[in-house]
């Protein structure tokens, strides 16, 4: 298997894994879970999980100062990335929350321009434009009221995090396993979430998941949208690199929405589709670049909208 093909299936693996956010995170809220608890389970479970895959491939522990320095930097972005999302949940809906998450492949792009001298193209000029568009049709809620302003800007700290952490990750001199580098990353996430629920009210400290049903929707996050999503989001950016790898991400919130659409009741609306496939089409024209016309690009959008239409009521 050729790098880059490598790098596509490991990336869209990543974004569909990460795209399970709410499947585990909302039936932990139903349950008077709070953000702090349902994040410290997530990466405490994950954390164990990859300890003892470590142990079992006789993997060593160690790291130098200098690589230190940089998980500590990735555990915390990270960690914040995904305090951000969740909390954001309590504003909106999780599906909406995951869709706006995904202006990061633009900030992303961005930051390689302006920082790293990749080339911005007019086709990712474009992109950028409809990007941006499309999260202007999702910042109106149902019967037309505006987002709450707090859980936008908190999904927009958190895709700025994560652009960064994507960033790092593949600029970084780090040259480690992809399971090492997701345990301490999620290790300092743990001690991170442990220190800042002491700085909240006592209704946000750590609690207790006392049923088995509360620690199989942990285990569900720590499973998918953590351990898989972050191993398999490594390899893709060190195979194809951080644009195309955050540009995939286009599946995050295409899962993340049918699963609240599907799984929780929440209202797909004609104004959200089109403004998600506004967004499916930006990341569209960057992964064909030049290789594919726009005509069939337009079909592929055209398709997914019949589809779309067909199998939903909707609500203008």
């Amino acid at each position: 298997m050729n790098s880059k093909l490598k790098g596509t299936l490991c990336g869209i693996g990543a974004a569909v894994s990460y795209g399970l956010n709410p499947l585990g995170a909302l039936p932990l809220y139903d349950q008077g879970i709070n953000t702090n608890t349902v994040l410290f389970f997530r990466y405490g479970i994950a954390v164990v999980l990859l300890a003892v895959f470590m142990l079992f491939k006789r993997q060593s522990f160690s790291v130098t100062k200098a690589e230190a320095r940089i998980l500590i930097i990735l555990g915390i972005l990270f960690v914040m990335s995904s305090l951000t999302l969740f909390l954001s949940f309590h504003y909106m809906g999780a599906g909406i929350a995951c869709t706006l998450l995904f202006v990061y492949p633009v900030m992303v792009a961005v930051m390689m321009t302006a920082f790293f001298k990749e080339k911005l193209t007019a086709v990712t000029v474009l992109s950028i434009i409809l990007a941006l568009s499309g999260i202007g049709l999702l910042y109106k809620g149902d019967d037309g009221n505006v987002l709450n302003m707090t859980g936008v800007l908190l999904v927009m700290l958190s895709s700025l995090t994560y652009a960064v952490y994507i960033i790092i990750v593949n600029k970084s001199p780090l040259r480690m396993s992809s399971i090492k580098l997701t345990f301490y990353v999620l290790f300092i996430g743990v001690l991170f979430i442990v220190a800042y629920s002491f700085t909240c009210d006592e209704a946000n400290y750590i609690q207790m998941l006392k049923t088995p049903e509360t620690l199989m929707y942990a285990s569900i996050l720590a499973l998918f949208p953590t351990v898989i999503s972050l191993l398999l989001m490594i390899v893709a950016v060190h195979e194809i690199g951080s644009t195309p790898t955050a540009i995939l991400g286009a599946l995050e919130p295409m899962t993340a929405v049918l699963i609240g659409v599907m799984l929780f009741d929440e209202l797909l609306t004609m104004r959200m589709a089109i403004g998600m496939m506004m967004i499916l089409l930006a990341v569209l024209f960057i992964i064909a670049g030049k290789t594919l016309m726009v005509n069939k690009i337009t079909m592929v959008i055209g398709k997914l909208g019949h589809v779309v239409v067909k199998h939903w009521r909707w609500k203008l």
